[in-house]
């Protein structure tokens, strides 16, 4: 079973990549021990990722190699 990470404490900060028109919009939230999250700005209720720091560098690194381009 899946343990539930309280994210009441994340200070959210949007992405320097996100457009201004904000139809693409993602926040961060880097604040929190051990744990990086991520969510959709557009729905700040809804759904999150959450990822270790180390999960969190790897997916930079992939996302900068181009490996989860469209």
């Amino acid at each position: 079973m899946e343990q539930q990470v309280s994210l009441d404490a994340a200070a959210w900060r949007k992405s320097t990549r996100s457009s201004d028109s904000g139809d693409a919009c993602v926040e961060v939230a880097t604040n929190l021990p051990g744990l990086v999250a991520m969510r959709d700005s557009k729905d700040p209720t809804g759904p999150t990722l959450t990822f270790t720091p180390a999960e969190w560098t790897t997916f930079l690194n992939e996302i900068s190699n181009g490996g989860h381009d469209l």
